[in-house]
């Protein structure tokens, strides 16, 4: 069978072949009773507007790019949680009735494809994930005119954006170390080229300040192996120390391992925290104390916050709290 057109479904309605275009694009001129009918006919007919077509007329294609910027063996390749990100992001954008577009920007060329390909008009907005420091993409994007939402901070200022409180998440970490009679607690930073990373720095390096104790601070990237090393150094240069905060729950389980290896116990010698509270963070031995990071809620305010943007609406920056999970590590 052919497929129904505009002059067939304005047929069976009873309204013009316009009346049917301005219902078919979603435009909200049109009268309750003509919309119902138009509507109606849709279903009866089996009716799929011409994506083609009315591309032009609205100037709307529909899609979004989700565009990962990270290298290979980046802070994503490892992470848990970005599989979260991704189906949330993807599962509200076509529940919005777009049509995803996954993206990956982990070198020059690869990038330099990316911002052409958004540049052709070939989506209507970007939702973009994982930011490093000296990342050039930002600011490329914000050069095409089109919305874009970020998941995370970008140093871009043009780039509304959705991020979790870092800074805050981090120090309540240190706080309740603190209420637990440490002192001399230690810290391993995530890559400090992503924003992630230097706000959780500054939250320990807060608390601490604000109890008057000396900061010990080791260099992670996010993953378990550079956790254990970390926890391996610290220990090496303060073996006096009672706790540490790692910037995030994998680098958290490399140092439970690097202190069971050293013959310390947890907690009782040294007492550890983690961040994002992973599924992994309740399996540790012992259960991992972290704070709660709401992966899933984050990307979705980014999806709500790209909606908006695509209607005109404001791109008012959105940070998300977060809350500490008291287990046995501390």
């Amino acid at each position: 069978m052919k497929r129904p057109t505009l002059e067939v479904v304005a047929a069976r309605a009873g309204v013009s072949r316009a009346s049917v275009s301005r219902v078919v694009n979603g435009e909200t001129t049109v009268a309750p009773e003509i919309r119902e009918a138009v509507l109606r006919a849709v279903r009866e007919l089996g009716y799929v507007p011409n994506a083609a077509a009315r591309h032009l007329v609205t100037r709307r294609t529909d899609a979004v790019a989700l565009v990962v910027s990270d290298p290979p063996q980046g802070v994503v390749s490892d992470d848990p949680l970005f599989a979260t990100v991704v189906r949330t992001v993807s599962r509200e954008l076509e529940a919005a009735g777009k049509k995803v577009v996954l993206m990956l920007a982990e070198s020059d060329g690869s990038r330099a494809r990316v911002i052409e390909q958004l540049a052709a008009g070939h989506v209507d907005g970007v939702v973009l994930v994982a930011l490093h420091g000296a990342d050039p993409l930002p600011g490329a994007l914000v050069r095409t005119g089109l919305p874009v939402a970020a998941f995370g901070r970008p140093r871009v200022p043009d780039v509304p954006y959705v991020e979790l409180d870092n800074t805050g998440g981090a120090a309540l970490a240190v706080r309740h170390l603190l209420a637990r009679g440490r002192r001399r607690i230690a810290t391993i930073t995530g890559p400090l080229d992503l924003w992630e990373g230097r706000e959780r720095l500054a939250g320990y390096r807060a608390a601490l300040r604000a109890e008057g104790c000396r900061p010990l601070v080791a260099l992670g990237d996010f993953s378990r192996v550079s956790g254990a090393e970390a926890m391996a150094e610290l220990l090496a240069d303060e073996p006096a120390l009672d706790a540490v905060f790692a910037a995030n729950d994998l680098m958290a389980v490399g140092a439970l391992r690097a202190l069971r290896e050293a013959g310390r116990r947890v907690p009782e010698d040294v007492a550890v925290v983690g961040f994002d509270d992973t599924e992994a963070a309740a399996y540790t031995a012992p259960p991992l104390t972290t704070v709660r990071s709401p992966m899933a809620d984050q990307a979705l305010e980014t999806v709500r916050l790209l909606l908006r943007l695509l209607e005109g609406g404001p791109g008012d920056p959105v940070v998300m709290p977060n809350e500490l999970v008291v287990r046995e590590s501390t």
